[in-house]
Formats: C-alpha cells, sequence, structure tokens
C-alpha cells in the first residue's frame, strides 16, 4: 500500500527542535526594504492547493526565524478562515540551502522553491503561494463618521493627544491616545506589524488597541501561531480569537469592532457587562464576546467603565503603524 505522505494526511504529533533565535532587535517596518535586504522575508508566507491522492486542499504558512531559518505550519482542508477544519494541522522545522528551503520528516522532504512547496514522495501537487487581504481594507468611512486619523497632520492634531507621532509616509505611529471619546460604537483600524525575524513571542511586533481605552485586543506578529487571548486578534485576559487570522508581518490588516459599553441601572450598579464582535481580517474572531472587567495594565486607566473612553493604541517599544481609523458613534441601546 501506497504510503502517504505529511502534504496528503497532516500527521499530527510531530516534534522539532527549535530554531536557533537571529538577531532578535533586527527590524524592518517597510516591505521593500525588507525585501532588499532579507531573502528570507520573500519567502516567508501563506501557501495553499490541491495535493494527495484524492486532491485533498491543504494550507501553508511559512514563518520566517532568521538566518535562512523557518516553520512551516500545514493546515489540513485551507488556510485559517478560508477552509481549514480547525483540528488537523502539523508543522516542522527548514533552513535554507542556497536558493531551496527544505523541510525534513522522517523520510519525506518537503521543499520550497519557486513560490511552490512539494513533496519529494508525492508528485500529484504543489502548494502555491499567494497574498490574501482584508475585505475591509481601505474601506471609507460613512456618512457621519468620526474620522480620526487620514494621513494628514490635521487629523493627527485635531483627534490625537499630545505625544502622538505620524512617520513622512503619513503613518500613525505607536503610543497615540485619541481626544473624541466614545461610548456605543463601530471602529475601523489598519494596522501593519513589523517584521521581526529573530523575535520571539511577546517580542515580536507588540501593540494592542484599547477600546475605549479600556479593552486591549492584541495586536502582534502571531503569523502560524495558536491563537492565544495574549496573540494577535485575542481579547487580552479575557478570550483566545475563533481562529488565528494574522498575515505575515508587514502586510496590512483590518480589525472592524462593534463595541456596546457595560451598562448601569439607576442605582449605579453595574446591569449588564461590556460586549463586543471583533473581525479581524473580515472574519469574525468574537461574537458578542462579554467583557466581565476592564483591563488596565497600560495608560489610560480607564477601571470606570460609565464614562466615555478613547482609542488607545499602546506603545509596546515595537514600531507598529496604523492608517485609515474611523469611528461610527451609535445610539445607546
Amino acid at each position: 500500500m501506497r504510503r502517504l505522505t505529511a502534504l496528503a494526511v497532516l500527521a499530527l504529533g510531530l516534534s522539532f527542535a527549535s530554531a536557533q533565535a537571529a538577531d532578535k532587535n533586527k527590524t524592518w517596518t517597510d516591505p521593500a526594504q525588507a525585501a532588499r535586504e532579507d531573502g528570507d522575508f520573500k519567502l516567508q508566507g501563506e501557501y495553499t492547493g490541491n495535493v494527495g491522492p484524492n486532491g485533498g486542499k491543504v494550507g501553508a504558512q511559512v514563518i520566517a526565524l532568521g538566518n535562512g531559518q523557518f516553520r512551516l505550519v500545514l493546515y489540513k482542508g485551507g488556510l485559517p478562515g478560508h477552509g481549514w477544519d480547525g483540528k488537523d494541522k502539523m508543522s516542522a522545522e527548514g533552513r535554507l540551502e542556497g536558493s531551496v528551503v527544505r523541510f525534513t520528516q522522517g523520510d519525506e522532504t518537503l521543499t520550497l522553491s519557486g513560490g511552490q512547496i512539494r513533496s519529494s514522495e508525492d508528485a500529484t501537487g504543489a502548494l502555491k503561494r499567494i497574498d490574501r487581504t482584508s475585505p475591509t481594507l481601505g474601506q471609507k468611512p460613512p456618512a457621519g463618521a468620526v474620522i480620526l486619523f487620514d494621513g494628514t497632520k490635521d487629523a493627527l492634531e485635531k483627534n490625537w493627544k499630545k505625544g502622538a507621532r505620524m512617520t513622512k509616509d503619513g503613518l500613525l505611529e505607536q503610543g497615540a491616545t485619541s481626544l473624541p471619546t466614545f461610548t456605543n460604537h463601530h471602529l475601523h483600524i489598519e494596522f501593519r506589524l513589523p517584521y521581526k525575524p529573530g523575535a520571539r513571542g511577546q517580542g515580536r511586533g507588540n501593540s494592542g488597541i484599547y477600546v475605549q481605552g479600556r479593552h486591549e485586543i492584541q495586536m502582534l506578529d502571531s503569523f502560524g501561531l495558536e491563537g492565544k487571548h495574549n496573540e494577535c486578534g485575542g481579547v487580552y485576559s479575557v478570550s483566545d480569537p475563533a481562529v488565528n487570522m494574522c498575515l505575515p508581518p508587514l502586510a496590512w490588516q483590518t480589525y472592524d469592532i462593534e463595541y456596546t459599553p457595560a451598562r448601569f441601572g439607576p442605582d449605579g450598579k453595574k446591569a449588564a457587562n461590556a460586549r463586543m464582535t471583533v473581525r479581524h481580517n473580515g472574519v469574525v474572531v468574537h461574537d458578542n464576546l462579554e467583557i466581565p472587567k476592564s483591563h488596565t495594565t497600560a495608560a489610560p486607566n480607564r477601571a470606570d467603565e460609565k464614562a466615555p473612553g478613547p482609542v488607545y493604541l499602546q506603545n509596546h517599544g515595537n514600531p507598529v503603524r496604523y492608517r485609515n481609523i474611523w469611528v461610527v458613534q451609535k445610539k445607546s441601546s
């Protein structure tokens, strides 16, 4: 009987030694510069295709770890949010040899070359590179929206507290607090995480958006990770995202957030907790999630849930960039 390959069946339970970390401080904020200066950048990304004897769909994410080292994550059914069954996946470590990245598992070698991933034991198909974009990327604010940031100096000075900074190419930098405050609202924001292949964990492009300055939705280069509350799309200390929708670093990503604040009775006591629905790159990762309390580990401290609050973009020491930020204030229910 023919032995099925890893691409075909995605056998679970593999264990590989972690790659030796590269320079954790090496950082790129511009994709064109990263492509010129670091060859690994052009190999990282997402791949998908039909492989195996039955032509099954498989998705792959290739994560650059620095110095020609990579991690490969394979997903049965397709990529996260676009076909993956939510259960079956496998991972492997690989290394660049010449112009080819080789991932080895037992007698089988998976090779990445020329924008395709192939198996040494299965010539029935290949995974081809794709570049996904959020369906809400570049979405224009509706009539009546508060346009917090549109790339202009006027918007920066009008809508953000002193200390907010903008890059020369019109992007908002981390560590900014909005002057307008909000109650029941819809928020759209686009963000770009830096490329830090040598960094690991919370050091890899860390920031977060605090809705009302109270509840943090994490921003972090979590491409290919498990999808935890302290990773991209997670509501910090409250809930993991339903699926990890983080795109590769330096790709523009979106959050679309529907927020309902906590409700208080005539006696001043809380009658209902805050709730939010979060779409990460167009996919619902939190559906009407109940938020039991404020998360106030970083300024501004907004423990009092009764008052309206600002949009706060955390400065965690990483150069995260933002654009096209707008809010639609809704009537209180």
